[in-house]
């Protein structure tokens, strides 16, 4: 992409955002693995949807927010550059000065120290060392299993869900307006995954992740069921459609969270940051993979028997629930409440 030929400034933030991909990603290992050291295992169930409602509450303010703020500058006269660049400056103080914030308030973690490094071997004899560590455990396969096919439904659902609700009736969609489907899915179906999220976290909390787990793994797959309705059905009630996706949603949120305590569970050990970070990278191939072939199929198939296939697709996300092995007790709250 640097060469390319065209302008300098082009090149130039091309390479800025590579870097500010780099640092993003640098960032989300950091702010993972401080919540795993910061936070015992009952804690991280607990606050693991609260967690992702201000992940999601970021999302919205970053593709929404930056993009409204720029928005009105250029209607108060500014020309486009001139109105995006006072929105980055904005958002780059705004950045800075959470990170003055949280030097001085968050803890320093008692667990938080440097992992056992061999200083007799190179850097990257060192790093493969590690990563060989994660793949020796005796249940890796399994553990790959459950990381690739869990959501492997879901990650075809989800890029056909838009598209669907916008595509034209003749053509099998809902045929609904692009602020109806802002709306339904990107403010409810937000709201609804939040919630989900949040309630799972909490009940994991109470009763831990092995009693919860076939319940949300339930939740999370059954309410497909609800695309093949609304594909065969064709309803034009806004109000039908927009329950039907909270719904759908909600399961969504609520079934993931048992994903994220897994990947949580497998990270443990002195490595723990290095771990979550591979299972996130294995994470984010099982929902590129099937995500990439989810247009394909759909054109393949139409959306009545799209949602079909995903509903079969939802059976190696059973298959590997059930091979997975959970200490009942792990997520669960061990402190014992007073009595009142």
């Amino acid at each position: 992409a640097l060469t390319l030929p065209t302008h300098d400034f082009v090149r130039y933030t091309l390479a800025m955002f590579w870097i500010m991909a780099f640092s993003s990603a640098t960032h989300d290992i950091a702010a993972d693995g401080f919540y795993m050291l910061g936070l015992d295992t009952p804690q991280q169930a607990a606050f693991i949807g609260v967690r992702t409602i201000f992940y999601r509450i970021a999302t919205i303010a970053s593709k929404g927010g930056l993009v409204i703020g720029a928005g009105l500058l250029q209607e108060h006269g500014y020309p486009v550059a001139s109105a995006w660049s006072i929105t980055f400056i904005i958002a780059a103080a705004f950045f800075m000065a959470l990170c003055l914030y949280h030097f001085f308030v968050l803890p320093y973690p008692i667990a938080d120290k440097s992992a056992p490094f061999n200083k007799g071997k190179s850097f990257l004899a060192e790093y493969f060392r590690i990563l060989t560590l994660f793949f020796r455990r005796k249940d890796i396969l399994i553990i790959i299993c459950f990381f690739l096919f869990y959501r492997f439904a879901e990650a075809q659902l989800v890029k056909m869900v838009a598209p669907f609700l916008l595509d034209a009736r003749i053509s099998g969609g809902l045929g609904l307006t692009t602020t109806e489907v802002g709306f339904i899915y990107g403010t409810v179906g937000v709201v609804a995954l939040m919630l989900g999220g949040l309630f799972g976290g909490y009940v994991i909390y109470k009763k831990g992740l092995k009693f919860w787990l076939w319940p949300m793994v339930l939740i999370m797959h059954l309410p497909d069921l609800i695309f093949v309705y609304l594909s065969h059905a064709m309803p034009q009630s806004l109000w039908l459609i927009c329950s039907a996706v909270a719904l759908e949603q909600f399961g969504y949120g609520f079934g993931f969270t048992a994903y994220t305590m897994y990947m949580i569970m497998v990270a443990q050990g002195e490595y723990k940051t290095v771990f979550y970070a591979i299972g996130t990278g294995i994470m984010a191939l099982g929902m590129m993979m099937p995500a990439m072939a989810s247009g394909w199929i759909q054109e393949m198939l139409g959306y009545k028997n799209f949602f079909i296939w995903i509903l079969i697709t939802t059976i190696p996300g059973f298959v590997v629930a059930a091979l997975v092995k959970i200490d009942p007790e792990y997520g669960k709250n061990y402190k014992k409440e007073p009595r009142r």
